[in-house]
């Protein structure tokens, strides 16, 4: 089962993945940022277009397996309940 991290603003470290989930329409979608540096504006995106929760696991972990240090968070817009079957959050 896979384990993800609950993001909470400060907590990850520049380089950590961070998977963010929210509404489009009557479905959940993500994308896949990687955090910055905070003197940058933006953290860096990959890709710009919406994923499907599956597609958005599948991206963050082919990520996380080029740095297997890093931390990877899940960050869940409002009125977005996390679904065991996607793993734990802690």
């Amino acid at each position: 089962m896979r384990t993800f991290r609950r993001y909470r603003k400060g907590e990850a470290s520049v380089g950590s993945i961070v998977i963010k989930f929210y509404h489009s329409g009557d479905q959940i979608r993500g994308y896949i940022r990687k955090v910055t540096d905070p003197k940058q504006e933006k953290d860096t995106v990959f890709p710009s277009e919406e994923l499907q929760v599956d597609d958005a696991f599948l991206m963050a972990e082919n990520k996380h397996r080029e740095a297997p240090d890093t931390p990877m968070f899940v960050e869940l817009a409002e009125g977005i309940r996390w679904n065991p079957t996607w793993g734990r959050l802690i």
